[in-house]
């Protein structure tokens, strides 16, 4: 039997999915070229990245890769949305749900991590774009904060390191009174919990 730690992992990366996929099912249509929090991105875009960055995690524990680059995505639809999301986060499910619950590593695109660790490095990729696209889009679908309890470990562990090896976080934001759990780590995360769109 594996700590319970591991099935806390797992249930992180499913609470992510669900809120992932609930989010873009909620994309008006028209707000797919909507501005974002990641600055320059639209929606799509947004979408686009989340998606590569997912099949990223699941295609890593057989060895693979995605075949375009998560920071370079694509301003453009591909079919539908909601049905890409959903059949993708299923496959990470699947490839999780199939690895030993002691697994000690697992490899993923952020290098080997303890199988607790990896399921919510995913689940923090997940579960920060569907905000950034529910904020984005007027969607009243804040970031869970039971969600965000299970993605600090990882955040700790990991958020630092990147910032400063890839910068592929902004450098985190103060984190104001008030501020809950969900919204302490996105400030960590360098984003402003507090953001919204643009005036056009």
């Amino acid at each position: 039997m594996g700590n319970t730690q591991d099935t806390k992992g797992l249930e992180v990366l499913t609470l992510a999915h669900g809120h992932l996929v609930e989010v873009v099912a909620g994309v008006p249509e028209a707000a797919w070229g909507a501005a974002t929090p990641c600055t320059g991105w639209t929606v799509r875009q947004v979408l686009n990245h989340a998606r590569i960055d997912q099949l990223g995690y699941g295609l890593a524990i057989n060895g693979g890769r995605p075949d375009s680059d998560p920071f370079h995505p694509a301003d453009a639809l591909d079919g539908d949305p909601s049905a890409e999301i959903g059949k993708v986060v299923r496959t990470v499910a699947d490839a999780y749900a199939g690895l030993p619950a002691d697994a000690e590593q697992v490899p993923t695109p952020l290098g080997p991590l303890p199988l607790p660790l990896a399921a919510a490095a995913a689940a923090m990729d997940a579960g920060v774009h569907a905000w950034d696209i529910a904020v984005a889009t007027g969607q009243d679908r804040p970031l869970p904060v039971e969600l965000a309890e299970g993605i600090w470990p990882v955040a700790r562990h990991l958020v630092d390191r990147l910032r400063d090896a890839y910068q592929v976080f902004a450098p985190a934001l103060e984190r104001e009174q008030g501020y809950d759990g969900a919204e302490a780590l996105l400030a960590f995360l360098g984003r402003d919990p507090r953001w919204t769109p643009p005036a056009s």
